[in-house]
């Protein structure tokens, strides 16, 4: 049966089904081919990649909680007219096993090849930590794939998909050198990055600096008696001056760290989403900066 028909047949099937029998638009006939990825920073990554050739939609929105995310019927039925599906990979979206079950397309992970940081404690220790791109070198890894699967997806701009990555990966490496830089001033005793969730293990690694965090992956976003008790605890003993918590996820519990240890509410960091266009992190690279900027002010300006 041609794809096309059956991607006709599946977004039926979905819309009845999910819908109750609504009945839906017909999809808008494209010009390039669809490329649907799990979330927007994955999204700004694929886009360099594919350049003018390709059209890049993320699945979820500006400011989604990526961990916990539950499809909606209208996600499904765009997946139903994607040639190529992107997830991130390393336990990150538990969410999409079963999205895929509705898809007929190809998928690529893009964390294929990443050497994982293993989550340290809690209910996932031993599991991969899932934010590997939060370092620039583990990026250039996702580059790597998504030049593969693009160039496999569309053979007659291989060779335009190769350049772009080369271009995108020397802009990764430019930036992972400059934040390496920001933050490697600060003196060795003052870099400890304390936050809501544990999505720095990789930069961490790349700039030396020591990870406290609430809990280990976004799952009810409500820290535990415990965990606060032990965040407190190391932020009082170790003399912590800031603390910071994530953009999609509510700050309260580090609010209560605040309260209880007198440390400084460093700001907000970007992990799991970008902002919008007009926002402080419309790409991926901006994300890099703004948080190494962030955290390197807050720590510099905070003493106790």
């Amino acid at each position: 049966m041609p794809k096309s028909r059956r991607r006709v047949l599946i977004a039926a099937v979905l819309v009845v089904g999910l819908l109750g029998g609504c009945a839906t638009p017909r999809a808008t006939p494209r010009e390039r081919p669809l490329v649907l990825t799990t979330f927007t920073v994955v999204a700004d990554i694929a886009r360099n990649v594919a350049g003018e050739h390709l059209d890049v939609e993320s699945i979820t929105k500006v400011g989604a909680e990526i961990h916990g995310y539950d499809p909606t019927p209208g996600d499904l039925r765009r997946a139903a007219d994607a040639d190529l599906v992107v997830d991130n990979g390393l336990g990150l979206e538990a969410w999409f096993e079963r999205f895929l079950r509705h898809v007929d397309a190809p998928r690529v992970t893009v964390s294929d090849g990443v050497e994982p940081i293993d989550i340290a404690g809690d209910a996932y220790a031993g599991r991969p930590n899932p934010h590997a791109w939060m370092s620039a070198l583990n990026v250039e890894i996702y580059v790597d794939n998504l030049v593969a699967a693009f160039s496999e997806l569309v053979p007659e701009h291989a060779d335009d998909f190769a350049a772009n990555g080369d271009a995108y990966r020397a802009e990764l490496r430019a930036v992972h050198e400059e934040l390496v830089a920001e933050l490697a001033q600060l003196p060795a005793n003052e870099r400890a990055l304390v936050t809501c969730e544990g999505a720095f293990s990789y930069l961490a690694r790349d700039t030396g600096f020591t990870e406290v965090y609430l809990w280990p992956v976004n799952a009810e976003q409500q820290a535990t008696p415990q965990q606060l008790a032990a965040v407190i605890d190391v932020v009082e003993e170790d003399g912590i001056p800031v603390v910071f918590c994530e953009s999609t996820i509510s700050d309260r519990p580090m609010r209560q760290v605040v309260e209880a240890t007198g440390a400084t509410f460093g700001g907000v960091l970007y992990v799991d989403s970008l902002s919008e266009a007009d926002g402080p992190v419309p790409t991926y690279l901006d994300l890099l900066r703004y948080n190494a900027r962030t955290i390197a002010d807050a720590l510099a300006g905070g003493s106790r």
